[in-house]
C-alpha cells in the first residue's frame, strides 16, 4: 500500500523558493510519486492560494509559470466538492486557521493523507490531524 500524502501551498511555495529543509523533503516526495511509491495531493484551493501569493509577490506572469510548472509534478489536484466545502467550514468554526488552511485540512482527513506543511497554525493541529511538520533554515 502506498502512502498518501498531501501537500498545503506553505510545503509547494518551500518548494518553489528551494527553502531547506522543506525543499528538500518535498523534492524527495515527488521522486516517489514519480516512481508510484507514494501518492501526492493537493487541494485545488492551495493551488489557488499558491498561484495568488505568487502573483502577489512575483506578478501575474510569473505565477502562470509556476502554475504551469506544477502541473507537470506527480500531484494529484483534488477537486472541492460540499462534503470539503463544509468539513473546511467546521474546522474553520473550530480553530484559528485561514480558510485556504482549512481546505488542506478537511482534504487530507477526507482522503486519509499525512498533511506535510510547516504553517505553526496547522501544525497546531497535530492532534486532530495526521502531520509531518516541515521546516525552514534561518
Amino acid at each position: 500500500m502506498t502512502a498518501t500524502l498531501l501537500l498545503d501551498s506553505w510545503a509547494v511555495l518551500a518548494y518553489s523558493k528551494k527553502e531547506s529543509p522543506a525543499d528538500l523533503r518535498v523534492l524527495a516526495l515527488l521522486e516517489q510519486a514519480g516512481q508510484g511509491t507514494v501518492r501526492l495531493l493537493m487541494s485545488v484551493i492551495n493551488l489557488g492560494e499558491v498561484y495568488y501569493r505568487t502573483g502577489r509577490a512575483r506578478g501575474e506572469r510569473f505565477a502562470e509559470h509556476i502554475l504551469a510548472e506544477l502541473r507537470l509534478l506527480p500531484i494529484e489536484i483534488l477537486p472541492v466538492d460540499e462534503t470539503i466545502v463544509f468539513a473546511a467550514a467546521r474546522l474553520k468554526m473550530k480553530y484559528s486557521i485561514s480558510y485556504a488552511d482549512a481546505f488542506a485540512a478537511a482534504a487530507s482527513q477526507a482522503c486519509k493523507a499525512t498533511l506535510l506543511t510547516g504553517d505553526p497554525e496547522l501544525v497546531a493541529l497535530a492532534g486532530e490531524l495526521n502531520i509531518e511538520p516541515l521546516g525552514r533554515e534561518g
